[in-house]
């Protein structure tokens, strides 16, 4: 863990070492001559008809009277000149700071009533160094603004939970000089006190996830993967999945439930009954779509026992979709489990390479030069990696040429590759390049389910193509994969067929177009996979109008009702806070419109809005901007057109299929978090996770903005003279 510490500490008042003192008022007066605006102190003229300027907005403006006795306001960040009669006001000002580049008024969108803190030092003392220092503040109220050591107190822990910093940073000595120098009010804590602080924000920080998860509307999915520490000590943690509704814009968030300590040796059935003891306790064991058991061990008898237990809650199509698998788990079983077929050659490769490598690289150096290759690393491959493995294949590749005009030189070593052997080894690499780069496109953050549906149906026609290579190694390698894939493609392609459905630009073409060219020769079996995906999307829609009919009843889920009265009382909570509302949007009142027409329509013949969205054209983005598609916008924007559909997109959409599964090394806690107990880890674990996100902290692209200030105070120094 690294000590870089973030800017928040510049919510400290600075006191300190500066030797610096206040500028006295002085007025500004313009030099005429070569379009220049240069200005020059002049002497204030006292006037005592002047206005006092009692709005807080002049704490970050200098008002001067110019020459030609025209006034104006100069911005003391960025030292723009703005108009400043009487006539002009001060909203132009405000304006100014909202958007000053060097200055920052505003927080999480919102404007509030903005403080300002001067720093005022005393003048330097005789030695050159400068003396104490003081805060004090000042409003257009006249209201004093003092430091706040609760407030600083609680800005420390967040920081040090936030950034995953150690406990006892608080006991560095330079550490609590650097604070000192900040703010010398403050008084530093202790270990004890940060840790007990950091427990606080962990309870606090789960309050709110709670009523976050207690209110969306839509259903959840969750990862489940096994930790470990260094002093082997396993743990489970519970990630959910779902669609955020929250500002009324739909955003996928992942956040972490739950970082169990498991004691071992523990069985699948323990584990399933954590994860519903867990689920339940966050009360979404009735919201549950999907799980993705993919680092969980005997993750078979734990989704089983899920089901088993969670059978009675309704899970989608009575749990027919209830375990996935992601595309980057299916594909890296796909490979492991297949490429002792050509385990041979594969060694045959690794013993040229290592041979080379280590015995005649200055003689592969030269030939490299003499064929004008450019320089690439000669790799060897690392064990239980493919993806290594590739590496090696393909740098091998690479140097196809040295390496046969190596050989012929060295003629009297069988380490070298024959002409046949080379043909294997490219067409193999054919086949892992294809892998591999697949792979490298997952890594996208908080991926919806739809991406990679295309890509894992273009890798299935190749395996089944590569089944029936020429090359007995390639054929055999081939029909390997193509076997460990549709076993392992079959448990998910339900969940991205359905969510490839639910995308705008492809809905039922990508599904019949791929299909028939996986089955190419046999049609009727393209047809019926077609058949049974599109029947099996037809019910779990079924399901879903079933479950909505009923709740588009619930006045307070639709603004349409019988008696327009009880419609408008349930918009407001009955509590004593005037400013709750219920979560009624525009959609809603436009769905109950739509559900108005339809009852109030009798006689007519009226589609459903899956068969009016199947019947339409698909959406075709403007070029170029394929890849940078926002499903999810467009299913919020048109949520009151396919009421039904856009509640199977907010949680299909959301099931992790994406996304990357962590490796072994991955899932090993650090150090310093090993030697803690397991209520601590869960804590810092979970509320790290939790303020990643936190609106209070996080910039406008949803990650932590770690040099935004904390508070609503801007932090104004004075211009200084040295």
């Amino acid at each position: 863990m690294g000590e870089r510490l973030p800017i928040a500490f510049q919510c400290m008042t600075k006191v300190g070492d500066r030797r610096s003192k206040m500028l006295e008022p002085t007025a500004i007066e313009q030099i005429a001559g070569s379009g220049s605006n240069m200005v020059v102190p002049a002497p204030a003229v006292h006037n005592p008809r002047a206005r006092k300027l009692r709005s807080a907005v002049w704490q970050d403006f200098t008002k001067e009277r110019r020459a030609d006795g025209n006034c104006v306001a100069i911005c003391n960040h960025c030292k723009k000149q703005l108009t400043a009669t009487s006539r002009s006001g001060t909203t132009h000002l405000r304006n100014h700071l909202a958007i000053c580049t060097t200055t920052s008024t505003r927080r999480a969108g919102k404007r509030r009533k903005l403080v300002v803190r001067r720093i005022h030092h005393n003048k330097s003392s005789a030695d050159g160094r400068s003396g104490e220092g003081h805060a004090s503040g000042e409003d257009n109220d006249n209201e004093g603004t003092h430091f706040d050591q609760e407030l600083s107190r609680r800005d420390l822990v967040h920081m040090i939970v936030q950034h995953g910093y150690r406990f006892s940073i608080v006991d560095d000595v330079g550490f609590q000089k650097f604070v000192k120098n900040l703010q010398p009010q403050f008084r530093m804590v202790s270990y004890d006190t940060v840790r007990a602080d950091s427990m606080e924000i962990y309870e606090g920080e789960k309050l709110k996830l709670q009523d976050v998860l207690f209110k969306i509307p839509c259903r959840v999915s969750i990862s489940v993967d096994m930790w470990q520490s260094n002093t082997q000590m396993e743990y489970m943690c519970l990630t959910c999945h779902y669609i955020d509704h929250a500002n009324d814009e739909w955003k996928v968030r992942k956040k972490i439930l739950n970082f169990v300590h498991m004691e071992s040796p523990f069985t699948e059935y323990e584990i399933a009954n954590v994860i519903v003891e867990k689920l339940h306790g966050w009360g979404i064991d009735r919201k549950l779509a999907a799980v993705v058991l993919d680092n969980c061990s005997g993750g078979e008898l734990v989704a089983r026992e899920l089901l088993r237990v969670l059978q009675p809650r309704r899970p989608l199509l009575n749990g027919d979709l209830f375990q996935v698998r992601s595309c980057a788990h299916i594909l890296n079983l796909t490979v492991q489990e297949s490429w002792e077929q050509a385990s041979e050659i594969t060694d045959r490769v690794r013993k040229m390479i290592t041979y080379v490598k280590f015995e005649k690289f200055q003689k592969f150096q030269d030939i490299s030069k003499l064929l004008h290759m450019d320089q690439k690393l000669l790799v060897v491959d690392s064990p239980d990696n493919w993806s290594s493995l590739y590496l090696m294949f393909e740098s091998a590749c690479y140097y196809h040429d040295v390496l046969v005009r190596l050989a012929e030189q060295e003629g009297h070593y069988d380490v070298f590759l024959a002409a046949a052997d080379w043909a294997d080894v490219k067409a193999l690499t054919e086949i892992l390049d294809v892998v591999y780069h697949a792979m490298e496109k997952f890594p996208v953050e908080n991926p919806t389910a739809n991406l990679y549906f295309n890509e894992m149906c273009e890798i299935h026609v190749l395996l089944r193509t590569w089944h029936n290579s020429p090359s007995p190694v390639v054929a055999k390698v081939a029909g390997q994969m193509l076997s460990k894939f549709e076993g392992y493609w079959d448990l998910t392609r339900p969940i991205m067929a359905f969510a490839s459905i639910l995308d705008p630009r492809y809905k039922m073409k990508s599904i019949e177009y791929f299909f028939r060219l996986i089955y190419a020769d046999e049609q009727f079996t393209a047809k019926s996979t077609i058949d049974v995906i599109q029947n099996t999307f037809h019910n779990l829609y079924n399901d879903y109008k079933h479950q909505s009919s009923d709740s588009w009843k619930n006045s307070s889920v639709l603004c349409y009702s019988r008696n327009s009265s009880s419609c408008m009382g349930s918009m407001y909570s009955n509590g004593d806070d005037s400013k709750t509302f219920s979560r009624i949007t525009l959609s809603d009142a436009r769905r109950g419109l739509d559900q108005y027409i339809q009852e109030t329509s009798s006689g007519q013949s009226l589609k459903s809005d899956l068969e009016m969205y199947l019947e339409e054209a698909v959406y075709r983005p403007k070029e170029g901007n394929q890849d940078n598609f926002d499903i999810l916008g467009w299913w919020k924007t048109f949520a009151a057109k396919y009421p039904v559909l856009s509640q199977m997109a907010r949680d299909i959409l959301a099931i992790p299929v994406s996304t990357i599964p962590l490796d072994n090394d991955a899932r090993t806690l650090n150090e310093y978090l090993s030697t803690m107990d397991p209520l601590t880890v869960q804590g810092l674990v979970c509320a790290q996770d939790w303020l990643r996100e936190d609106p209070e902290v996080a910039g406008s692209g949803g990650q932590a903005n770690d040099g935004a200030p904390h508070g609503d105070e801007l932090i104004v120094v004075p211009s200084q003279n040295r």
